[in-house]
Formats: C-alpha cells, structure tokens, sequence
C-alpha cells in the first residue's frame, strides 16, 4: 500500500520507494530506505507529518505517494 493510505500511529516498514532519480537520491541520502520503519503522526489535508529514523518529517502527497508500506 502506498504511505497515505496508512492509518495514523501505525508503524509500518518502507517496501520501496518508486520516485524519479531526485526523489530516490534525496531519500537515501537522508536514511529513507528499503526496510525502514516509518511511522504516521498526523495527516494534514494532503500533508503528512512522519516518523522516521527519530526524526519528523513534514512531507506533500506527491512524495508520500512514491513511498510503498508494509
């Protein structure tokens, strides 16, 4: 499933992360990958704030939506 279907304080496991080249190098160069726990901690209209590796991240749909869950 994709990150913005995700239920809010759920902790799911990054299955993969399917962006353009910018987007999959911006999220290995800050940790996001592959086997990852992400948690959600709030949804905004169509904003996510998210849990990852201690920190918290303010993302936009476009990218939660290239971020696969398990």
């Amino acid at each position: 499933m994709k990150l913005p279907e995700g239920q809010k304080g759920v902790i799911y496991t990054i299955k993969s992360i399917n962006g353009d080249e910018e987007i999959n190098k911006f999220s290995f160069k800050i940790g996001w990958i592959e086997g990852e726990t992400i948690n959600i901690v709030k949804k905004m209209y169509s904003n996510l704030i998210i849990n990852i590796k201690g920190g918290r991240y303010g993302i936009d749909k476009d990218l939660a939506e290239v971020i696969e869950i398990f």
